[in-house]
């Protein structure tokens, strides 16, 4: 359909799977650029920046059908596979270190606790994002409102200073 040879498309391609990583990551990037140019980060109230942060990138997750793709089992643990292979986090690297460093400019200025290193905080919101793959083990049912708790949990334990 697109006009491209099979033989041609392994020129550049191993795999089918191999160009949906690709895409995959690609979009994630996207998505992950709109949520740093979209977010006022330089409210002073770093728990509406990072509740902000958290619904704009679910949201981007379940309205692109191909981020969407990270909570079918069989290809989060192939992209899993390749996240960790690869070290993808490179692709949004940027988003890292902008977040790393408005981390610290909290920590330094006593809107976020300083007792917690930097990185464990951005671990923090890493592992909110990703208990979206265990929703059925978690429990469909309890998963929205597990979700939000954590996320007002991990803000309020951050804030608290």
């Amino acid at each position: 359909m697109a006009g491209l040879g099979v033989g041609t498309f392994y020129n550049y391609y191993s795999s089918k799977e191999k160009l949906f990583l690709e895409i995959f990551r690609k979009e994630n990037e996207i998505l992950k650029k709109s949520i740093v140019e979209s977010v006022n980060l330089d409210d002073d109230e770093p728990a509406k920046v990072m509740r902000e942060v958290m619904l704009l990138n679910l949201s981007g997750m379940n309205s692109n059908p191909i981020l969407k793709e990270w909570y079918n089992w069989d290809v989060f643990s192939k992209l899993e596979q390749s996240y960790s292979e690869e070290d993808i986090k490179n692709d949004t690297y940027f988003m890292y270190d902008i977040f790393a460093e408005l981390i610290k400019k909290w920590q330094t200025e006593g809107k976020i606790r300083n007792d917690i290193d930097f990185k464990l905080i951005l671990a923090f919101f890493t592992a909110v994002i990703n208990i979206d793959t265990h929703k059925s083990e978690i429990g469909i049912q309890y998963f929205p409102q597990i979700l939000n708790y954590l996320g007002e949990f991990i803000i309020k334990g951050l804030t608290d200073c």
